[in-house]
Parts: structure tokens; C-alpha cells; sequence
């Protein structure tokens, strides 16, 4: 019985784990320097190399989804509304 709740839990772990977030807001910068993206309300994402960050500008409405790595939000996707 001990087996099976160990292997319960840790498939509810690892299940939530991936799951991603989503955030919804209005661009308020974003720094091509540091491929970071900011909404108004201050939460910072970090983009990666495979996004190209003209497509988005400032005061643009999006959802993000992202996953947080070691306490760091990585963008996903990134969808203009």
C-alpha cells in the first residue's frame, strides 16, 4: 500500500509540474539585450532565442504561457489578443 501512495504522489508531482502558467496583460517593455519581456504590473518573462521579438511591441495585449524554471518564468507561447 506504501508503494502505491509513493507512486501516487509522485505522479501528481510530476503531473502539475507540467502544466504551464498563464499570464495575461499589456507589454510594458521588452529588452532585446536580455530576451526579458515585461507587462504592466511588473512580472518578468524570459524569451528564448526562437522568439523574434519584433513581432511584439510595447502596449501590445497578451497571453503568455510560460513554465517557471528555478524560479525564473520561461516563455512558451506567446499569444497576441
Amino acid at each position: 500500500m506504501k508503494a502505491i501512495s509513493g507512486a501516487l504522489g509522485a505522479l501528481l508531482l510530476f503531473a502539475s509540474a507540467a502544466y504551464a502558467a498563464n499570464a495575461e496583460g499589456t507589454i510594458a517593455k521588452i529588452d532585446k539585450s536580455t530576451m526579458t519581456l515585461t507587462l504592466k504590473g511588473g512580472d518578468s518573462f524570459k524569451l528564448s532565442e526562437e522568439f523574434a521579438v519584433e513581432d511584439y511591441a510595447e502596449g501590445m495585449e497578451v497571453m503568455i504561457s510560460y513554465d517557471e524554471i528555478k524560479g525564473e518564468k520561461i516563455v512558451l507561447q506567446i499569444i497576441p489578443e
